[in-house]
């Protein structure tokens, strides 16, 4: 297995001076689209945050095709999914309290979604049936059905501190066959469960790279059909923000990579054998992450991410959209 990457072309494509972040990348009906949260206040729980769609023909030039937000709520970390034709995006909400944003309740937690049959005209944002109490997160189809990760205080339980919600948070599959209505299937982190990319084998079998609470290492969860079993192991290291895209014969990893008292950065693994082996660390720094790829062909790749390190170096505007151009060699 040829493990050399090559990094080509990284270069900004959006910044408008406000906190842009949590990105992802989708091809549908023969186009490039990009999805990211755009806030002038920063990376935490705001209203004046908003959802940007963008769509390029090549990967190179870039137009935006639809914006939304959600009246009294943050929108943040969208996610695509196609399924029967159909182009999603998916963002967990939170409820901003007017008087601190800071006071924060998971029980209010609820996913939406925009909708496109064509990419250009969009509809909603409509609240997902199913998802209240939930934080959504990303989604993949397989044969006609709708998979999404939502993670949840365990049995709604109030909790006196950010050590107990981390330790009683559950990260959960969901499922549904027309993208609107959620109902759970599978627990994949009973413990400590965050932010969850998976994938679906050809023979149907499901694999998940899990971040974990706190700086925890990540962890590497696998489920056969019907997904309501799940095994788990430890990862080497913490990745936030992960992301888990086959490209070819290759398992692709990437996420915020946070060692010691390293400054933050965007990195890529391989994932070969239930371990994971560090291939790049992309030009990121201060607040960054959230990767997402398209396969282009066995040999090239597009990808997305995050940073701030040509802006604030904070979690504070500006922050940048990115794109590389990923190449085997």
């Amino acid at each position: 297995m040829a493990l050399e990457l090559k990094i080509h072309a990284v270069r900004q494509v959006f910044n408008d001076g406000n906190h842009n972040a949590f990105t992802d990348l989708c091809r549908f009906e023969g186009k490039f689209y990009l999805t990211f949260r755009n806030c002038p206040e920063g990376h935490m729980l705001f209203t004046s945050s908003r959802i940007i769609v963008m769509r390029s023909a090549d990967g190179n030039t870039w137009e935006q095709v639809h914006t939304f937000s959600v009246p009294e709520r943050d929108v943040r970390d969208p996610h695509f999914m196609i399924l029967n034709g159909r182009l999603f995006v998916y963002s967990g909400t939170w409820l901003v309290d007017p008087a601190d944003s800071h006071n924060t309740d998971m029980s209010e937690q609820l996913g939406f979604c925009v909708w496109s049959d064509d990419g250009s005209e969009w509809h909603g944002p409509r609240a997902l049936d199913g998802t209240h109490g939930y934080y959504i997160w990303r989604a993949k189809s397989y044969d006609g059905t709708g998979y999404l990760n939502g993670r949840c205080v365990k049995g709604a339980a109030k909790v006196k501190d950010r050590a107990e919600e981390d330790r009683l948070m559950e990260s959960w599959l969901l499922q549904s066959r027309d993208g609107f209505s959620w109902t759970p299937l599978g627990l994949i982190q009973p413990l400590n469960g965050d932010e969850t990319a998976f994938l679906f084998e050809p023979d149907g079998s499901a694999l998940a790279v899990a971040r974990s609470g706190g700086r925890r290492p990540a962890q590497l969860c696998r489920a056969r059909p019907p997904y309501t079993e799940w095994t788990r192991k430890d990862l080497s290291r913490y990745v936030g923000g992960p992301m888990l895209a086959r490209w070819g014969e290759r398992y692709l990893v990437g996420g915020r990579k946070m060692v010691g008292t390293a400054k933050p950065a965007t990195a890529l693994y391989w994932l070969v054998d239930d371990e994971l082996h560090e291939i790049a660390e992309l030009p990121s720094g201060g607040d960054t992450s959230y990767p997402g790829f398209v396969e282009r062909s066995p040999e090239s790749g597009l990808l997305s991410y995050y940073s701030s390190h040509e802006g604030s170096g904070a979690s504070l505007a500006p922050s940048a959209i990115y794109l590389a151009d990923l190449a085997l060699a």
